[in-house]
């Protein structure tokens, strides 16, 4: 790729392996599907980053080892130069307990925050609000400490909305990051949250991750993927608010695996300082630049 921006993969996972899981045990019921368990180290990353020319990775905390983000701590002390964090919060604490555990993963090169709504426990048909109690109070503060917060919309941004623009008004100045295209699949509700999706274009903190393309419901070489969600996301966002990101290691059992993602969706862009962006200097202004430290 004759690209003169730093690729970054700003949404993937890394796991212990089997092996490493001695040391650095997976949380109870949240063992790794058997097929990526020896696939999704460190050190199993850093290949696939050498073959594909990544320079850097945004590694989200993996549901399984839950909140203990040893592992991710291990990889960053290691390959300071390669990995930053995203850690998970957890709704189960107090504010305070939720900010302090914030403040001290900032200092063990965590850079952003992960909302996980299905953590937060269930009420009728639903979830309780992520923008009430120590959520927003650990929102507000990631604002103030310039780390971004991603929100997994798993089952459908559609479910998350209200919640979401609750979030946007209330604390402005922290900047919001929807995975995976919010998770806005082909489906008639997925179709239908979509164009909710490009309405929010209007909140100039929201960024979207062009990331997990065969979590929406297409296959390669995703040709639908490019023409009913990534161009009109870039159209509506610009390229200075979409990031790149291959969802590592889950990407390695689909087409064209990881190198092959990186180049796919780098040819869809048309120009060269949009392609720099959105492979790059998006998460790269967000984040800090790879192999220095966050000013």
């Amino acid at each position: 790729m004759a690209m003169t921006t730093n690729i970054i993969d700003s949404h993937l996972h890394v796991w212990a392996s089997s092996k490493e899981s001695r040391t650095f045990p997976y949380a109870e019921g949240q063992d790794p599907p058997e097929s990526l368990t020896d696939v999704a180290s460190k050190l199993a990353l850093l290949e696939q980053m050498e073959i594909a020319g990544v320079g850097g990775s945004l590694l989200v905390q993996p549901i399984n080892h839950k909140f203990d983000h040893s592992y991710v701590i291990s990889a960053i002390k290691e390959h300071p130069e390669k990995f930053k964090g995203m850690l998970l919060h957890d709704p189960s604490l107090s504010s305070e307990e939720a900010v302090l555990r914030l403040e001290q993963l900032a200092l063990k090169g965590f850079v952003g925050v992960r909302f996980n709504p299905y953590l937060w426990p269930s009420k009728g048909d639903g979830w309780e609000n992520m923008s009430q109690g120590s959520g927003l109070v650990t929102f507000r503060r990631a604002g103030e400490l310039q780390m971004p917060v991603g929100i997994m919309c798993f089952r459908g941004l559609q479910l998350h909305l209200e919640d979401i623009i609750q979030l946007l008004e209330t604390c402005p100045d922290t900047t919001m990051i929807l995975d995976h295209f919010g998770f806005t699949s082909f489906s008639e509700d997925g179709n239908a949250a979509f164009q909710e999706l490009l309405k929010l274009a209007k909140y100039p903190q929201l960024v979207v991750k062009i990331s997990a393309l065969f979590r929406l419901g297409d296959s390669a070489p995703y040709e639908k993927v490019r023409k009913e969600r990534f161009e009109p996301l870039l159209q509506a966002f610009g390229p200075n608010r979409l990031m790149f990101g291959t969802d590592f290691p889950f990407v390695l059992q689909q087409e064209p695996s990881y190198a092959g993602m990186v180049k796919l969706v780098s040819s869809w862009i048309p120009s060269d300082d949009a392609q720099s962006a959105v492979m790059g200097k998006t998460a790269e202004r967000l984040f800090g630049a790879w192999g220095q430290s966050k000013e």
